[in-house]
């Protein structure tokens, strides 16, 4: 059947939340791998980690206030679903990342797997929420009303900004960090801009 004469259906609450659940904890696994090996990301994820570096504070705390200032904006420019949604994941993801700590401990990885499974776990993670209208907050907002207003790809909006990221990065962390962390923040962003498109399912 022709694609275009398919009923439309939105999604219920419990595919909502269970969708924004799921998607949350794969993202929340691959910032656990990403720190493990000392690597950073980006977006307010990695602006997160290099702070929590640098300073020794908390990465979920760090995360969880960094994104609270762009919650007005998505409530301008995507509606107040789409705020609460933003909102919420930001929560678990933050919640999640700290509960994996103490179950999920990790001696050893070498950075170049922990890039790799980090882009690819929290690539599909970023691209559920998304599906469902929802996100991590930060960079990720602005990427998608820029694709929504000007139908800029949101994965290469975020590349863009992870370059200039990285640059800064190269002040806080070794050469060789760095270079794994641009893999991975790589693999993440390609993942969403090979596969985040609007057109192939219906966003709540």
């Amino acid at each position: 059947m022709n694609a275009d004469i398919l009923p439309t259906r939105r999604y219920t609450v419990f595919e909502d939340l269970q969708g924004l659940v799921i998607a949350s904890a794969q993202a929340a696994l691959g910032i656990h791998l990403l720190r493990a090996a000392g690597l950073v990301t980006g977006g307010t994820a990695g602006t997160a980690l290099i702070l929590s570096y640098a300073t020794g504070l908390n990465f979920s705390a760090l995360f969880f206030a960094l994104n609270i200032p762009f919650y007005a904006l998505a409530w301008w420019a995507r509606g107040p679903v789409f705020c609460v949604k933003s909102l919420a994941t930001v929560t678990l993801v933050s919640v999640m990342a700290e509960a994996l700590k103490p179950v999920m401990l990790l001696q050893t990885i070498h950075p170049a797997a922990a890039a790799l499974l980090f882009g690819v776990s929290a690539g599909v993670g970023l691209l559920g929420l998304f599906r469902h209208s929802g996100s991590l907050g930060g960079v990720s907002i602005i990427a998608l009303i820029l694709q929504d207003k000007l139908g800029w790809r949101a994965g290469y909006v975020q590349i863009v900004h992870d370059l200039c990221l990285f640059a800064l990065a190269l002040w806080l962390l070794p050469l060789d960090r760095v270079g794994w962390s641009l893999l991975g923040a790589l693999v993440l962003n390609l993942v969403i801009a090979f596969n985040h498109r609007r057109d192939w399912y219906i966003v709540s």
